[in-house]
C-alpha cells in the first residue's frame, strides 16, 4: 500500500478522527466571561428535571408539560379543522345502502372544538370551524353529506348550526339561517317518524313511549342520552324556549329508570346487560351537560342529580390504578379504553367545578383521568386505543374483542369536552 492510500484510509477511519482530536492544538481562550459563582448557567444548558407538583392532589389548574388542557385542546381542535368531511355509514332501511355523510362522531368533535374556541377566545379557530361547516348548509356545495335518517345518530347534526348561532349572536358574522336549520332538527326529533325510518323498538312499546311525550327516535340504548340530550339542550340554549328543556329532561328520567342499575352503572340496553365503557360514557356526559343547564328549581333535576351522583360514585370504584376505565367497566382484565375514560373525566371535572361532587373525594380521580387520557394522544394529535363503532349485542366477548382504533373521532370528541371543562369557569 502506497503512502497516499494509507493516508486516505487513516483519514476516513474513526481512529484517525480520534487521533486528530487528541493532537490538535487547544482552541484559543474564549472571550466570554465565566459565570459568577451562584449564578444560573445559560438557558441553553440542560436543566435538571423538576416534577410539577400541584398544590393539592385534586388540583385542576396546574399540569405537567404537554398535559395542560389549553395545549391539548388546541392541538386536537386544529387537527379536526383539517380532517376530511364525512364518513361511510350503513342505512339499513327498506333499501340497504352505504352512504358518506356527516356522522355523529364528527358532530360531537365539532361541538367540542367550537366550545374550546369560545372558552379560549380563539376567533380564528372559531371562524375556521364555521367555514368548514358552511358548505353543508342547505343549498351548499357539500349539502349532500347531510344525514337523512330520522334517528338519534343523524339528528344530532343540528347541534353544530345551533352552537354556531349561539356563539355568533350579536356579532357581524351572525347568520339567522344557522339557528333556523338547527332548530328544525330539534323540532323534527319530536315529530312523527319518517316513512323510511321504522322504529327500532316493537311498535307497541314505541307507541306507548311516544304517547308519554318521548321522541319517536327513542330506542332505549344508553348512547341516546348524549345524542338526544345535546340537540334539545342546544335548542334551549339558543332560543330560551322551555319546551326543549322540559321534554329533554323527561326523556332522561325515563332512560335513568329503564337502564341504570343499583351499582350506578348502565346496561347498554334493557336486553344487553353489559356495562360497556363508551355507552356509559355517553350517559355520564349527557347528565353532566343536562345538569349544567337545568335550573335549580326544575322538577326533574333531583332525579337526574341522584342518578348522576350514583354513577360518579361507581366510577371511583372502577377507575384503574393507571387512571383509565376499561372497555367493560366492571372487568379489570378488559383493555383500557380512551373514549370512555375521556367522557368519565369530563363528567367528573364538571361535577367538581360546579360543586355537585365533593372536591376532596372526586377531584383527584378527575385529575388522574385527564392525565391518563392525554397519554393516549399521539404525536399526530390523534387519540389512540379508541373502541370502534359498536352496536349492541348480547355477548360479552363481542365487547372485549372490539377493534381498537387511532384517530377515531369517538375519541377525539370527548378529549375536547374534557379540555373545555377544565378551562370553563363553572362557578
Amino acid at each position: 500500500m502506497n503512502r497516499r492510500s494509507f493516508a486516505i484510509l487513516c483519514a476516513a477511519s474513526p481512529l484517525a478522527a480520534m487521533l486528530a482530536a487528541q493532537t490538535a492544538p487547544p482552541p484559543p481562550p474564549s472571550s466570554a466571561p465565566t459565570p459568577a459563582a451562584g449564578k444560573q448557567p445559560p438557558s441553553s444548558a440542560p436543566q435538571p428535571y423538576q416534577a410539577v407538583v400541584p398544590p393539592t392532589p385534586g388540583d385542576l389548574t396546574v399540569w405537567p408539560s404537554g398535559v395542560s388542557p389549553d395545549v391539548v385542546g388546541k392541538a386536537l381542535a386544529e387537527h379536526f379543522v383539517t380532517n376530511p368531511l364525512g364518513q361511510t355509514v350503513a342505512y339499513p332501511s327498506t333499501t340497504p345502502r352505504r352512504m358518506v355523510v356527516i356522522g355523529y362522531p364528527e358532530v360531537c368533535t365539532w361541538y367540542g372544538a367550537l366550545t374550546f374556541a369560545q372558552l379560549t377566545h380563539d376567533d380564528t379557530l372559531r371562524d375556521a370551524l364555521i367555514a368548514k361547516f358552511a358548505p353543508l348548509m342547505p343549498g351548499g356545495p357539500q349539502a349532500s353529506l347531510t344525514p337523512q335518517r330520522h334517528h338519534v345518530d343523524d339528528s344530532i347534526f343540528g347541534v353544530v348550526p345551533l352552537q354556531i348561532a349561539i356563539q355568533t349572536k350579536g356579532l357581524p358574522i351572525y347568520d339567522p339561517k344557522y339557528l333556523e336549520v338547527g332548530q328544525g332538527w330539534a323540532d323534527r326529533q319530536w315529530g312523527p317518524l319518517a316513512a323510511n325510518s321504522p322504529a327500532e323498538l316493537p311498535q307497541d312499546v314505541h307507541d306507548a313511549l311516544v304517547k308519554d311525550g318521548l321522541s319517536p327516535e327513542t330506542r332505549l340504548w344508553v348512547d341516546d342520552m348524549y345524542m338526544l340530550t345535546m340537540l334539545q339542550l342546544e335548542a334551549y340554549r339558543a332560543t330560551g324556549d322551555r319546551k326543549y328543556l322540559d321534554r329533554d329532561a323527561h326523556e332522561m328520567v325515563v332512560y335513568l329508570d329503564r337502564l341504570q342499575q343499583p351499582n350506578g352503572l348502565f346496561f347498554h340496553a334493557p336486553d344487553v346487560k353489559y356495562f360497556w365503557g363508551r355507552g356509559d360514557g355517553w350517559f355520564a356526559a349527557g347528565m353532566a351537560e343536562m345538569l349544567r343547564t337545568l335550573p335549580a328549581g326544575h322538577h326533574d333535576r333531583p332525579r337526574i342529580m341522584s342518578g348522576y351522583k350514583l354513577m360518579m360514585a361507581a366510577l371511583l370504584k372502577y377507575q384503574g390504578a393507571d387512571g383509565m376505565w376499561r372497555q367493560l367497566i366492571d372487568h379489570p382484565e378488559a383493555w383500557p379504553e380512551s373514549s370512555s375514560s375521556a367522557m368519565f373525566s369530563f363528567a367528573l371535572i364538571t361535577g367538581v367545578k360546579h360543586g355537585w361532587l365533593d372536591a376532596a373525594t372526586y377531584a383527584p380521580a378527575a385529575r388522574r383521568g385527564w392525565i391518563a387520557v392525554t397519554g393516549y394522544v399521539d404525536q399526530n394529535h390523534d387519540v389512540t386505543q379508541v373502541c370502534t363503532g359498536t352496536g349492541k349485542l348480547d355477548n360479552m366477548q363481542y365487547y372485549l374483542d372490539r377493534k381498537r382504533e387511532t384517530g377515531n373521532l369517538h375519541g377525539q370528541a370527548p378529549v375536547l369536552w374534557a379540555a373545555a371543562a377544565l378551562l370553563r369557569d363553572e362557578k
